[in-house]
C-alpha cells in the first residue's frame, strides 16, 4: 500500500513538473514569435526598398531592363510582407503595402515602355513602404 500511494506521489510529482514546464515554455514562446514577425516583416520590408533604389538607380542611368527585374524583385518582396500585416491585423499598413505594389507595378510597366516617369513612381512606392518602416519601429 505504501509502495503504491509512494508511485502515484512520485508520477504527480512528474506530471506537475512537466505541466509546470509546459506553461512556462508557452509564455517564453509568444515573445519570440512576436520578435521573429517583426524581425521578418522588417527584413521583407528593407529588402523591398533596397530593390526600389536598385531600380531608380537603374531608371536614372537609363538601363530599364534592369529597372524592371529589381521592380519585379521588390513586389516579390512586398507580398508576404502584406500577408504578414494581414495577419497582424493592420488594415492600414497593408493598405500602404497595397498601394506601393500598384506604384511598383506602374514603375514597372512605365519601365517596359522605356519610359522615365517610371522614377517617380518609384519614389512615390518608397514612400509608402517607409511609411509602414516607421510605424513598425514605433511599436
Amino acid at each position: 500500500m505504501k509502495t503504491t500511494k509512494l508511485v502515484l506521489v512520485g508520477v504527480a510529482a512528474v506530471l506537475g513538473a512537466l505541466l509546470a514546464g509546459w506553461l512556462l515554455g508557452a509564455s517564453a514562446k509568444r515573445p519570440a514569435e512576436r520578435a521573429l514577425q517583426t524581425a521578418t516583416l522588417q527584413n521583407d520590408l528593407l529588402a523591398s526598398r533596397g530593390s526600389v533604389l536598385a531600380a531608380r538607380v537603374d531608371l536614372y542611368n537609363i538601363n530599364f531592363g534592369e529597372a524592371s527585374r529589381h521592380l519585379e524583385e521588390a513586389r516579390g518582396r512586398l507580398r508576404p510582407a502584406a500577408a504578414q500585416l494581414k495577419g497582424l491585423g493592420r488594415p492600414d499598413d497593408v493598405a500602404r503595402i497595397d498601394r506601393a505594389l500598384s506604384l511598383i507595378e506602374e514603375a514597372q510597366r512605365m519601365a517596359g515602355k522605356l519610359d522615365q516617369g517610371a522614377n517617380s513612381r518609384a519614389a512615390d512606392a518608397l514612400k509608402a513602404i517607409d511609411e509602414v518602416r516607421q510605424i513598425d519601429d514605433r511599436r
